[in-house]
């Protein structure tokens, strides 16, 4: 989603000095642009600061909410090590098989663990298996009404001094609209609302793109 916060010119300037972007990657996002549901596509500097993340955390276990056509998480993978593993989870067989192409052609596929079910079974799943604890980084990126219930999940996978990225936590700045009622944008506020009280992270709000909070599981 195109940044709301920064004039177009400074967005140009930002991609232009500091975006690293392989020409696959550019390739992927090319392509999804073309999709009437392109809005769903994270920004490059955004899937750049998330393989920072996931190297400065030196995480080997990652779980993703909502994958797409699989720009986040083609920008993960190719940073964890060769045993490294993320877990996808989407509903679409037709938008993660765009995924699964760039994958294949990024030589990252035995790196990934596609999850076609709704989220919260395959997280519930993983907890049920005893994986709680054992998850460096997880990025949620799915439906805005269940943020909180995927938020409280993924925290038991993720050991201490594990990180969550949620995205869209600014919302095109309707959080912060109170004549906006819209059930995601109430949930949203609540997300972000609840992360604020919440003693058992660190967290950070970035006013990059639609928003990206980081919370740090202490």
């Amino acid at each position: 989603m195109a940044a709301f916060v920064l004039p177009d010119a400074l967005q140009r300037y930002v991609i232009e000095s500091c975006v690293r972007e392989s020409e696959l990657l550019a390739e992927l996002r090319t392509l999804t642009q073309s999709y009437s549901s392109a809005r769903m596509q994270i920004s490059p500097e955004q899937g750049q600061l998330m393989a920072l993340l996931v190297q400065a955390t030196g995480a080997r276990r990652c779980v993703e909410l909502g994958t797409f056509t699989g720009y986040s998480s083609l920008c993960v993978a190719t940073v964890l090590p060769e045993d490294g593993r993320l877990v996808c989870c989407d509903v679409s067989a037709e938008w993660t098989a765009i995924a699964r192409r760039f994958w294949e052609r990024a030589g990252v596929a035995h790196k990934i663990d596609l999850r076609l079910a709704p989220a919260l079974e395959t997280l519930d799943a993983l907890i049920a298996a005893g994986e709680q604890g054992s998850y460096d980084f997880a990025f949620i990126d799915a439906d805005k009404e269940n943020y909180l219930p995927y938020y409280e999940r993924c925290l038991q996978l993720l050991r201490p001094g594990g990180l969550i990225a949620a995205d869209n936590t600014l919302w095109s700045g309707r959080v912060a609209d109170p004549e906006d009622q819209s059930e995601g944008t109430r949930a949203l506020r609540e997300f972000n609302a609840r992360l604020h009280r919440d003693d058992r992270v660190m967290i950070a709000l970035l006013p990059m793109d639609d928003g990206l909070t980081l919370a740090l599981k202490r």
